[in-house]
């Protein structure tokens, strides 16, 4: 099989463009001009070409074959991808051309038919499969092939490297140029095909494909990934669910990382509540809750939030559910904060936080809907785990109550809430809540007692804080993200002074648990539902 040699300046004579996108068409089409190019084009990219007064000359001209079939085929033809696949320097492949009168093709210029843009716009079926572009896909790929001879640009924002390429080299594209314009090619029509398989596979209402697809578009390369001497780069999905990827950022420095990480799970935790009901505000250090209430306003909310654990809440990221007013934004400034991230802000709380120029704030325009679906993903050595969203609520209907005391009507109301927040803190997780605010919270140990005694020992340390003689876990209820596999976690959180307990049930040893429960005095409801987050 012939090989194409390396090649460096290749002049471009002829160039075909077929564009969707018509961003920075005239610029490139009058510079192409400027360098004698021949222009082939088709449809509405022909008629912007010649309203614009750049000579340009129909495929089907230049093919001799009529577009048909609504214009799906069009570009599908010999001349056009002999004219890009050629090796220019193989004898025989120079001879076909002259036989055929295939005239060479040195750039192809396409953007694909806007599929994304047309599912996320909540199309029919029939209108996305039309959207599905077969003859563009075709030629970037066959010039991505051929790039010791052809240049393609699939994206606007690389014509201006191809325009200074141009007047650089006198009409020539340089080798370099071409083998990373031909890289950005595959990927764009990885990620379309990617984009249609993972439509195709909802649509089939297969959640687990037989061969996994996804793509994203980078966003930015991020200073470092968590450490410093990891790299790191922040890529979009597309998804339209609101966060830290659809976010407008009004100001601070560049967000790291971890501060992405971060700010997406405290957003994530504040949609949790219903903004029509209360207000809700979650300060998040380490991907882990320190602090999450709701109230009456956001200050309420925030000023409940923050005493669970004053000291982790430096340099922490705050999540609101409702847009920031002006209070709210100067009692979040008033200790060091890395992010603040809420639906909106009027004009005095932007005023409010700009004073803190390092600090960003982030404006999402809604909330995540906590009960809607969608998929998550983790890499292994040599793989990925994908599951379905943690989208599981409990309400109050859906607790049994298996204690010899059921619940008040407030410590059902905080047990329900506790549990809500378990669900976004890091396994094993223990959760006390009064009032409708954390009192203290144990995250990530490998003991369910450990945690509870941890968060107890926190809440007394923020008790201390805020001057007050008993911890704040004092006729408080508790959560329990899992069953508790012995009665000594459950023992522990009432030494520290819980008077409920909601957990999802299951273990072994349930009866000895709830007998713990009944003989301490504790009202205990089971969920069925476990909460594990790892």
């Amino acid at each position: 099989m012939p090989t194409a040699p390396t090649i460096d300046l290749v002049p471009i004579k002829r160039a075909l463009i077929s564009v969707s996108d018509k961003d920075g068409l005239l610029d490139l089409g009058a510079a192409l001009a400027g360098h004698g190019v021949e222009i082939l084009s088709t449809g509405g990219t022909a008629r912007a070409l010649a309203e614009a007064g750049i000579a340009v000359k129909e495929v089907s001209e230049h093919t001799g074959f009529p577009e048909m079939m609504d214009g799906r085929v069009k570009t599908l033809h010999p001349k056009v991808h002999g004219g890009i696949l050629a090796l220019r320097d193989d004898p025989g492949h120079a001879q076909s051309m002259r036989d055929h009168e295939i005239g060479g093709i040195d750039l192809i210029v396409v953007n694909l038919y806007p599929f994304e843009a047309t599912v996320a716009s909540g199309a029919d079926f029939a209108t996305c499969i039309e959207n599905i572009d077969i003859g563009g896909p075709a030629m970037i790929r066959s010039a991505a092939k051929n790039h010791a001879y052809v240049a393609v640009l699939t994206d606007p924002a690389d014509y201006p490297s191809l325009i200074a390429a141009l007047a650089e080299h006198g009409g020539a594209t340089d080798g370099a140029l071409r083998r990373r314009l031909a890289a950005r090619a595959y990927a764009r029509t990885g990620s379309y095909d990617g984009a249609i398989a993972t439509w195709f596979a909802e649509q089939l209402a297969e959640p687990f494909p037989d061969r996994l697809v996804f793509a994203g578009a980078k966003q930015s390369e991020l200073r470092y990934g968590e450490n410093p001497h990891q790299a790191a780069a922040f890529y979009l999905s597309g998804q339209p669910r609101p966060g830290v990827a659809t976010a407008r950022q009004l100001q601070g420095k560049e967000l790291s990382y971890n501060n992405l990480n971060d700010t997406d799970a405290a957003f994530e935790l504040v949609a949790e509540f219903d903004p029509r009901e209360s207000a809700a505000v979650a300060i998040i250090k380490h991907a882990n809750p320190c602090g999450v209430a709701t109230g009456g306003s956001l200050v309420e909310a925030h000023a409940k939030a923050l005493r669970c654990d004053p000291v982790s809440a430096f340099g922490g990221i705050v999540a609101a559910n409702r847009p920031l007013d002006a209070a709210a934004a100067a009692a979040m400034v008033e200790i060091f904060t890395e992010v603040i991230i809420a639906p909106d802000a009027d004009e005095a709380a932007i005023a409010a936080i700009a004073a803190k120029k390092n600090l960003r704030l982030l404006l999402t325009g809604g909330l995540p809907d906590p009960a809607a679906g969608g998929m998550t993903m983790k890499s292994l050595a040599g793989g990925y785990l994908l599951q379905s969203r943690d989208a599981g609520r409990i309400g109050a209907g859906d607790v049994q109550v298996v204690s010899k005391r059921p619940p008040s009507e407030r410590e059902l109301a905080d047990l329900l809430f506790a549990f809500r927040v378990c669900k976004h803190v890091k396994s094993n997780a223990i959760i006390y809540v009064k009032d409708g605010a954390t009192v203290g919270i144990g995250a990530g140990q490998m003991s369910r007692v450990d945690s509870a005694r941890i968060a107890a020992r926190k809440s007394a340390d923020a008790a201390r804080e805020a001057g007050l003689e008993d911890p704040l876990t004092i006729g408080s209820v508790v959560a329990s993200d899992a069953f508790f596999p012995f009665a000594d976690g459950l023992l522990a959180a009432a030494e520290a002074g819980a008077t409920a307990v909601i957990q999802p049930g299951g273990s072994m040893r349930d009866q000895e648990v709830i007998d713990a429960a009944d003989e301490a005095g504790l009202a205990m409801v089971l969920t069925g539902m476990r909460h594990f987050r790892h």
